[in-house]
């Protein structure tokens, strides 16, 4: 019933006298926030929003819904339809230095509400900025850059939903800047906040899986540990090449004391990723990639089913192949594509046998995509994914067929 509320009462105020702004609404027009400047640090705010003549506060946001049928091993349910996500955004300009962004995810056709960022930022100069509240913690691009409508695919890559923690956020604060020379950016972010808890190792998946601790809401009241995590990120950008950036985040997972006494030593979880983002100018074609690892300190007490060394990532190719008026549309974009993904749950090999652990999984995904406006896209996917077990038998296959949307609102 409070989720109706909310969503009736936004839904109400776009009702109002309104107009709609694609910029980069809430940063200071500065050079640094062209359109040939924006990052993967500016998805945050690089988004289209309903702003009001008489009043401070903007609304956005977007939706995504997909059918498919897909089987594994010759065996397959049959259709299933799902609304994956909607996704609200209120933002306001407090000061022309001061501004606020709320992001509220509902997920699973509404069962799942979620903040995913609400946070407050201050702006002292391009290069010094202070951002408090839940942030998002820039590991890799895809967890900053994830909404549906940039992608030309229905599913989020299978390295940020099983190897990362997709839309990974905390409460914490931080830094953040970003300087601009003749055809060069330079942007990092930094941040402290709440961390992972001992249910990347105690789950429900019986293997290592940092998405687990996304389930605990307890993470935007307290720290399971009262270790900080910190999360960093650098990132270069050429205006005629495109961007690449670096990052890291690490911290103590594990409860090592309670009212004084020692439970345990200080077990940390690292994380470093590398992502990548270029476009052929000649071609129009898009080479969009990450690539993550990840390092656990499981204790011995633990089978050798939960990994200590994880990895994987995804490489996505888009090759636009018309644009032009079509259907009505004026802007009409086709466009074909490929993702290539892997992800490795357990590196290493038995201590028992030195044979190879397996827990892996690999995917190619084909796609067409259908673009009538820049912020809404109809995609149609067929998906072929080979995952092994543990103890590395032959692969269980995968295919089928999706088709879905996405859009801005």
């Amino acid at each position: 019933m409070r989720q109706a509320v909310i969503i009736g009462a936004l839904i109400a105020a776009c009702g109002a006298t309104a107009q709609v702004d694609s910029t980069l609404l809430l940063l200071p027009a500065t050079e640094d926030t062209m359109a040939h400047r924006r990052m993967n640090m500016d998805a945050v705010y690089n988004r289209p929003f309903l702003t009001f003549d008489k009043m401070p506060v903007s609304v956005g946001g977007y939706v995504e819904a997909k059918v498919e049928h897909l089987g594994t091993d010759g065996v397959s349910d049959g259709f299933s339809f799902a609304l994956q996500r909607m996704t609200l955004f209120v933002a306001s300009s407090i000061h022309q230095r001061i501004k606020f962004l709320s992001e509220l995810e509902l997920e699973e056709g509404g069962r799942e509400l979620s903040i995913e960022f609400a946070a407050l930022d201050m702006q002292f100069d391009p290069l010094l900025n202070l951002r408090g509240g839940i942030v998002m913690n820039p590991i890799g691009a895809f967890n900053q850059n994830h909404d549906g409508p940039n992608w030309e695919f229905n599913d989020r890559p299978l390295e940020a939903v099983r190897l990362l923690p997709a839309t990974w956020s905390n409460v914490g604060f931080g830094l953040y800047g970003k300087r601009s020379t003749a055809q060069w950016t330079f942007a990092y972010e930094a941040y402290l906040t709440n961390g992972f808890d001992a249910s990347i190792i105690s789950n429900s998946e019986d293997r290592t899986f940092l998405p687990a601790t996304k389930a605990n809401p307890d993470r935007f009241t307290e720290s399971f540990n009262g270790v900080p995590l910190l999360t960093a990120k650098v990132a270069v950008r050429h205006q005629a090449i495109g961007e690449i950036g670096l990052s890291t985040m690490g911290g103590v997972y594990n409860r090592f004391q309670q009212d004084g006494l020692v439970l345990d030593k200080r077990r940390r979880v690292d994380v470093v990723a590398i992502d990548m983002n270029s476009r052929v100018r000649s071609w129009g074609t898009a080479f969009v990639g990450e690539w993550a690892w990840v390092l656990v300190d499981v204790p011995d007490t633990y089978t050798q089913q939960y990994g200590s060394r994880q990895h994987g990532g995804f490489l996505d190719i888009v090759q636009p192949l018309r644009q032009a008026r079509m259907l009505g549309f004026e802007n009409v974009v086709v466009n074909v594509a490929v993702r290539l993904e892997y992800v490795d749950h357990n590196v290493g090999r038995f201590r028992e046998t030195g044979g190879d652990i397996g827990d892996e999984v690999f995917a190619i995904v084909p796609a067409i995509s259908f673009r009538p406006a820049s912020g809404t896209v109809f995609r149609l996917n067929y998906r072929h994914m080979r995952e092994r077990d543990l103890l590395g038998n032959p692969p269980s296959l995968t295919g089928g067929f999706q088709f879905g949307f996405a859009s801005y609102f």
